[in-house]
């Protein structure tokens, strides 16, 4: 009797290595594509369900982080915005005094709005609280549930990459539903805060506008306070403050009457606070002497507004303002941390070839490894409004450090040529020109400079006060003792000169240097154009002569020597500009300053100073002379 045999029957199915054929008869499994089959490094179907488990419970975490986090923001809304509702009207009384002066017409309409707004904003505050946002009490068992059953999913789906594909997908929905579930809940939750916020919002802007009116009303009343960009932030913040604190300490004691009087008198007394300069000065004393003398003191105790300072004005305030604010601790550390930085790239440049092997030959060009401390402080006292901590500062760090230095590898072969001997066939040595590549690793370091960095990355604001904390060292000469910190900056008077009266006769040459000597002190700031923000060399020169008669721009060096006519030193005359080259590592001109006549120049060094241009230094740079058109 012949034996039964079942029909033979084949499917198909896609895998990981293609296509694959089985016989449902025999279990036989065979591969039509040409695709070699993958060696299966899987893990195991438990582990697999594992892992996702794993990953959905920190997807959960960080979802409920995340709630959590809002709904802790929502009732912070609603506590600033009751706060508001609940202080006194914080509309201001203008008597006729001031409602005649012109330069306080502005700051008066800006208060009148703000206190309307914040009026508004009041009285749209409804009557019943917006409660607590509730959530879902079954979603966290549904979530646990649908964890569970993907993880179930994942020990399946390495086996069939139909299931993997749809269950990825099944997850982006399931994702973007929940997604668009928190979305809708986060906007009705801030939608019935929505007047909680306004109000709080419309508080702080009448505030401002107030404390700005004070601000406006003590400058017309003492001009010194606004003698310069630096005391003017200066002062005009610590207004804020002290208008801020005032109007919630008048809301709790339901006194507003008198956070006007307070603020208005914190105004024309802003230089006072006699305890708290005196701790400052008993802080700084060697800085204070430095800036101001002994007349700080007098400064001090009659709370005088005059100019003392050499440079930017403004007493007591402006040697606070020019002044390290920050602890010694966190000013070191951050120093300590930064010179860190720099050991570290030092030793991988050092064992350059040990760390990054598998080249046969590297090749180095690499500027030196350094920095000025006082300008990493001065750049983090104007990145943090004069006051820091070493926590605050560990990313600014780490950007001012990439900034600095930038390494760069590059990896370049050439064919060569060795000489080989070889046996032919009857035993007979020859030899023979084998070609092989070389690998060569070339290695460049470039040291940007640190004290060229913040033009890059500040306003105008934050510029002005580096510039400051440059002019004075942060009126802490000996934080970095040149001994230990070789590279730390050290105060440098300028050099005067007396122009002879004859060459001051030439009108435009008069104006020249009238304008040039008012920034005498001033420092250097790579990039800076303005007085608010101090020079640079082609800065200063530009400047002068834009406000000499010409108008020529903000040039650069090499820009100012183009628009000149080049002229002999036999011919060269007061007036005339004088160039320099390769006085740092660019190419073209480099340096440009102001001739004066008898060997002298003005121009902007470290800092805006006269200098002798026949030293061995300056001839050995010096280009040309060139005279504006």
């Amino acid at each position: 009797m012949k034996e039964w045999k079942a029909p033979e029957k084949e499917a198909q199915k896609m895998t990981r290595d293609g296509a694959v054929s089985v016989n449902l008869v025999t279990g036989e499994t065979t591969y039509p594509s040409d695709r070699t089959p993958e060696q299966d490094y899987s893990t195991s179907g438990d582990a697999v369900g594992a892992a996702g488990k794993v990953a959905d419970r920190v997807e959960l975490h960080r979802e409920q982080a995340a709630a959590k986090k809002n709904r802790r923001k929502q009732r912070r809304a609603y506590r600033e915005g009751e706060a508001a509702a609940s202080r006194p009207s914080s509309r201001l009384q203008f008597s006729e005094a001031d409602q005649a002066k012109p330069e306080l017409q502005g700051a008066i309409r800006k208060s009148d709005k703000a206190a309307d707004r914040l009026d508004a904003a009041r009285d749209a505050i409804p009557n019943k609280s917006p409660g607590k946002p509730h959530t879902n009490p079954l979603s966290r068992p549904i979530q646990e549930a649908g964890a569970a059953i993907h993880g179930k999913v994942r020990e399946v789906e390495q086996e069939n990459s139909g299931v993997q594909s749809g269950h990825l997908g099944e997850r982006g929905i399931e994702k973007a539903v929940g997604y668009g579930n928190r979305r809708v809940q986060n906007w009705r939750a801030e939608r019935k805060l929505k007047p909680w916020k306004d109000a709080a919002k419309a508080e702080q802007a009448a505030v401002k506008a107030n404390a700005d009116f004070y601000y406006r009303k003590a400058v017309a009343e003492n001009p010194q306070i606004a003698s310069n960009p630096i005391s003017r932030l200066w002062q005009k913040r610590k207004l804020q403050k002290q208008y801020a604190a005032a109007y919630r300490a008048a809301g709790k004691t339901a006194q507003a009457g008198k956070t006007a009087e307070a603020t208005a008198k914190a105004a024309k007394k802003t230089a006072q606070e006699s305890k708290r300069t005196a701790l400052f000065l008993k802080r700084h004393w060697k800085g204070a002497l430095i800036v101001g003398g002994i007349g700080l003191l007098l400064v001090m105790l009659l709370g005088s507004l005059q100019s003392c300072s050499s440079m930017f004005g403004g007493g007591v305030s402006n040697v606070m303002a020019s002044s390290y604010l920050s602890e010694d601790a966190d000013m070191l550390a951050a120093e300590a941390a930064y010179a860190e930085m720099e050991a570290e790239l030092q030793n991988e440049l050092n064992h350059y070839e040990s760390l990054h092997p598998g080249y046969d030959e590297y090749r180095f060009d690499l500027d030196e490894i350094g920095h000025d401390p006082y300008v990493l402080i001065s750049i983090l006292s104007a990145l943090h409004e004069g006051v820091f901590t070493i926590d605050q500062v560990q990313g600014d760090l780490q950007t001012l450090f990439d900034k600095q230095y930038i390494l760069t590898e590059t990896v370049t072969t050439e064919t060569r040529y060795r000489t080989e001997t070889r046996t032919d066939s009857e035993g007979n040595e020859y030899e023979v020109e084998v070609p092989y590549t070389w690998y060569i690793c070339t290695v460049t370091l470039e040291n940007f400079d640190l004290s060229h960095v913040p033009v890059y990355m500040m306003g105008e604001e934050q510029l002005s006060l580096y510039a400051t904390y440059m002019s004075t060292l942060g009126n802490r000469p000996d934080l970095f003792g040149t001994a230990e910190y070789p590279n730390a900056s050290t105060l440098q008077e300028p050099t005067y000169y007396e122009i002879p009266p004859e060459a001051l006769e030439d009108e435009t040459f008069a104006a020249m240097i009238t304008e040039a000597e008012k920034y005498l002190g001033y420092p250097y700031v790579w990039g800076g154009s303005s007085p608010s923000t101090s020079f640079d060399c082609s800065g200063f020169v530009s400047w002068v002569i834009n406000h000499s008669g010409w108008n020529v721009g903000r040039l650069g060096a090499q820009g100012l020597y183009n628009i000149c006519t080049p002229v002999s030193t036999s011919q060269v005359q007061p007036g005339d500009l004088i160039f320099f080259v390769g006085t740092y590592d660019t190419a073209g001109v480099s340096h440009v300053g102001i001739y004066v006549g008898g060997g002298m120049m003005i121009h902007c060094g470290s800092p805006i100073s006269y200098a002798n241009v026949n030293t061995t230094y300056w001839q050995s740079h010096f280009y040309s002379f060139g005279r504006l058109p």
